[in-house]
């Protein structure tokens, strides 16, 4: 059994791991890579150079550290595992879904079956062809019930025992039941394709750069993988990732020229590393949220009046300048904001302290006091909590913050508080739901169980026809927003920064810091 730090990380991780890099699409159809051309961003000097080390400092790190390739806990394991390991399917950086290693991912007429077809020509680092069999052994890897890995449950609609390899590239997948988001789960970092016989001690994928060396908790080496599938890509010769578990000495690195690139910027650092000339600050808009969560089963919040109340307190504007700093945007309540389904729609919540007294005089709660627990497991969160209490006050809501250790959080009382605080990064809307919204799933924090939406959702995942599979979301979406348990006021940017000279890494929307960790791009001048 592991302790209880790393039950803390594993949580957190499997609830951003598909959020970090899921694309928000509820189509299945996949768009072929047009373009393998690095996005150097604004001011890029000219064409990509090759040479070069590329040092990156990252937030996190522990002697718990994996370079595995299905169990990536924290960020850097994330970084490492991106380096070594290719997906069959990606997201882009205005998120959509491209091929990766695979040519094509085809759902039958139900999408109750998928035919994957997998580029010729690319090989592992060792020399050996990725081939169907390659995929069968993975995915079950993944999905062995012995020792399930984090994946196991984006690709739960897959069958282990009924895949059918089809020819050297090809195999076919029928599925427990119809799943259209299988190539989404197919895109997650954590579903990159190793060889037969993989042993991560010795870790062998087909990603841009080869192993090297892994220090848990320290740093871990890479080498450009000169076979890489990709034309002209990795340009650097060396990565090496460095672990960071404190900021300033992250920060410090940077400013010291340790390092050529950090992820999670402070925000109260962004405009002294901004000034610098010889420093670039990477921003990038994404669909990470930081709810409040009412348990829907717990009074007082078993009143649909009191969970409407409470989303009438909230000063929107206020939270995002003031807890965000402004590097974020108001949000609505719902989340999945680059799904094409979402409900752009929906009236747009603002505060409206008389409407929310009235609903609570209606529900015989004046005069509320709750508790909202908190931790500081994101940027902002606690800080939010403390606004979202001077804010209620306006309302005669009474809220007590009660600040506690992440592991206490996350301990054997998550899930279970009524009134608390997380932090979710991008998913697209079925996604989501999957994780945190339906029944029985894993991180159904606001005991949500409307059986209409239910419904909804449930349908949704098996409709293969976009529009109709649209119209069935943005219902469930009405549900949602008119008697949810979230409060979710605005969406927040991630933020890194790098030397001047490094191109290549540019916005993007996946949530996953420094360009998705595609270092496979990067490439410095002068």
């Amino acid at each position: 059994m592991p302790g209880p730090e790393i039950d803390v990380r594993r949580r957190e991780v499997l609830r951003m791991g598909a959020g970090a890099a899921v694309a928000a699409g509820a189509g299945w159809l996949v768009a072929g890579c047009t373009s393998h051309a690095p996005s150097g961003g604004a001011g890029s000097p000219g064409v990509p150079r090759r040479g070069g080390s590329l040092r990156v400092g990252v937030t996190g790190g522990s002697t718990a550290d994996t370079i595995d390739a299905h169990d990536p806990v924290d960020d850097p394991d994330i970084a490492r595992a991106i380096q070594l390991y290719d997906t069959l399917s990606i997201y882009n950086a205005d998120y959509a879904v491209e091929f990766a290693l695979a040519e094509s991912i085809e759902p039958s007429a139900d999408a109750g079956a998928w035919t994957i077809r997998l580029r010729s020509g690319v090989v592992f680092h060792n020399g050996k062809s990725v081939t169907a069999e390659d995929v069968v052994y993975t995915l079950r890897r993944i999905l062995d019930p012995a020792n399930p890995r984090k994946a196991a449950h984006q690709l739960s609609s897959v069958d282990p025992n009924n895949i059918r390899i089809v020819d050297p590239l090809t195999l076919q997948l029928t599925l427990k039941h119809p799943d259209v988001t299988l190539p989404e789960a197919l895109a997650v970092y954590n579903t990159g394709i190793v060889p037969v016989g993989y042993d991560p001690r010795h870790p062998v994928g087909s990603g841009p750069f080869t192993y090297s060396s892994f220090t848990p908790g320290k740093e871990s080496t890479f080498l450009r993988n000169d076979r890489y599938w990709r034309p002209g890509e990795p340009y650097v010769d060396k990565v090496t990732i460095v672990d960071y578990p404190d900021e300033t000495a992250r920060v410090n690195a940077l400013l010291a020229g340790q390092v050529d690139a950090i992820d999670e910027l402070p925000l109260g650092q962004i405009g002294s590393v901004g000034r610098r000339p010889d420093l670039r600050v990477l921003e990038s808009e994404t669909g990470g949220w930081l709810p409040l969560t009412m348990r829907v089963d717990t009074p007082p919040f078993d009143d649909d009046r009191v969970r409407q109340a409470f989303r009438l307190v909230v000063d929107r504007g206020q939270m995002v300048r003031q807890v965000l700093g402004g590097h974020g945007v108001v949000a609505n309540d719902l989340y999945a904001r680059f799904d094409p389904a979402y409900l752009s729609s929906a009236p747009q919540r603002h505060q409206d302290i008389a409407q929310a007294k009235a609903l609570l005089r209606q529900a015989g709660h004046e005069n509320l006091t709750v508790e909202l627990v908190t931790a500081p497991v994101a940027t902002g969160l606690v800080e939010s909590a403390h606004l979202f209490a001077q804010q209620a006050a306006a309302a005669g809501i009474t809220v007590h913050v009660r600040q506690v250790d992440p592991g206490v959080l996350y301990g054997d009382n998550y899930l279970k508080w009524p009134f608390a605080q997380d932090y979710w990064f991008t998913r697209n809307y079925i996604l989501q739901a999957t994780e945190g919204s339906l029944p029985g799933t894993p991180f159904n924090e606001t005991h949500w169980t409307d059986p209409r939406y239910v419904s909804l959702v449930t349908q949704a995942r098996a409709t293969v026809d976009q529009n109709t599979r649209t119209s069935l979301l943005r219902q469930a979406q009405q549900i949602e927003y008119d008697r949810g348990g979230y409060i979710i006021w605005g969406f927040f940017n991630q933020i890194g920064a790098h030397t001047a000279k490094l191109n290549g890494l540019a916005p993007h929307k996946s949530g996953v810091p420094l360009s998705d960790y595609e270092f496979r791009k990067a490439w410095f001048s002068g």
